[in-house]
């Protein structure tokens, strides 16, 4: 059941929206699986127990074979190298995070920010002020409400006694 090594390139085509380190782990998996199915023996049934006796020559009447599988240095093995492919894209990742954190687009993103939380504050303070400006001009509106409405309750009342 060996597969052909699928690409970086080939897994982004199939997953787009996957990100690089997504990707590489999804062919580290790959890899992983396709080397532990090379590793095994061919399936000939289901029961794992009776493929390891056909492995060391146990059972149907057959003596114990020379031949054993040195299962510890095997996942050993396995281990050692998903360790150093974890290794490696870790520090890959670590090299394009600290170019992509220096580089001058950064900066200058760094930098427009900046400038935007300085205007960002003084249009609250502006907001703020308005807010206070506003709320006065409102307390004087209903003052003059109040006094127009007296004004005119007191023309009625004169009106109202001269006879008119």
């Amino acid at each position: 059941m060996a597969k052909d090594n699928i690409t970086i390139g080939e897994l982004a085509k199939k997953y787009p929206n996957k990100t690089y380190r997504e990707l590489e782990q999804e062919k580290a998996q790959r890899d992983l699986v396709e080397h532990l199915e090379a590793a095994l023996p061919p399936k000939e049934g289901t029961c794992i127990t009776a493929a390891l006796k056909k492995d060391r020559g146990i059972g149907h009447n057959n003596p114990p074979a020379e031949k054993e599988i040195d299962y510890h240095r095997y996942w050993k093995d396995m281990y050692e190298k998903e360790h150093k492919l974890r290794q490696e894209a870790e520090g890959e990742t670590t090299i394009v995070k600290g170019i992509g954190m220096s580089s001058p687009e950064m900066k200058d993103l760094r930098a427009r920010v900046k400038e935007l939380d300085n205007s960002l504050a003084i249009a609250l303070e502006i907001n703020e002020s308005h807010q206070r400006y506003n709320g006065k001009l409102q307390t004087r509106i209903t003052e003059l409400e109040e006094e127009n409405n007296k004004l005119i309750v007191d023309r009625l009342d004169r009106t109202r006694k001269a006879g008119l």
